[in-house]
């Protein structure tokens, strides 16, 4: 078993600015955060741009797209931005890969105390070694099917959905 990790930005790779007093991307923490993680499966990293998923735009998530497609590895963890990371999903979710691609991210910077960063990431790298194939959201310890959860902003949690409503 192998792993792929995509990097694609999010408030999850965000740094502080203490000069502008703002949050903005310069390198990817990925290679620190999986450092840390102390994986013993082999991992691969990929650094698409880094956005925020607020400025995603169709073309970004074809290139999201693409790289799972092209990739080896049958696991890919993706790092993503939680405000539009369903909207990923659902283009992933619509390809039908025979992969098992797990989005995930957080709600506070990896760079700032008490973020939800490394739990996450950990979290999403384990269970994408044993879901079946599909898209799934893994946040804050719970697992999701792509197409039965939204992100419930006043609570800062995903939550699961029906898709029939």
């Amino acid at each position: 078993m192998t792993l792929r990790i995509i990097a694609t930005g999010g408030t999850f790779d965000k740094h502080y600015d203490e000069i502008a007093g703002q949050l903005g991307f310069a390198n990817s923490h990925l290679p620190e955060v999986i450092a840390r993680a102390r994986l013993t499966v082999p991992a691969t990293l990929e650094e698409l741009p880094l956005l925020d998923s607020l400025d995603m735009q169709d073309i970004d998530r074809r290139r999201v797209l693409a790289s799972c497609d092209r990739a080896e590895e049958d696991a890919i963890v993706i790092i993503h931005g939680t405000d539009t990371m369903q909207d990923t999903a659902r283009v992933l979710g619509a390809a039908q890969l025979a992969k098992t691609l797990v989005l995930t991210g957080a709600m506070i910077p990896y760079a700032v105390r008490g973020s939800d960063a490394q739990f996450n990431f950990g979290f999403a790298c384990g269970v994408a070694q044993v879901l079946p194939h599909g898209v799934y959201v893994a946040m804050n310890g719970r697992v999701f099917d792509w197409d039965k959860v939204a992100k419930n902003r006043s609570a800062g949690v995903f939550e699961p959905i029906d898709p029939q409503d």
